[in-house]
């Protein structure tokens, strides 16, 4: 499980950042974050983040 852990919380942060900057973006309406563009820098970062965990994750079981 101790190895696991960065590869799910990459995973919905990615999936969040995503989610955030096409809001942000105004591709998915609806919601309060529609249309703002802290949404679609925010977002991104949070994506990439989210990737990088993913990568972390897998280095690791790995080793």
């Amino acid at each position: 499980m101790k190895r696991t852990w960065p590869i799910v919380l990459g995973v919905i942060l990615a999936v969040l950042g995503g989610i955030w900057t096409l809001q942000g973006l105004n591709v998915l309406g609806g919601s309060a974050m529609s249309g703002s563009s802290f949404w679609a820098v925010v977002g991104p970062i949070v994506l990439v983040v989210g990737i990088v965990l993913i990568g972390v994750g897998i280095a690791r079981r790995k080793g």
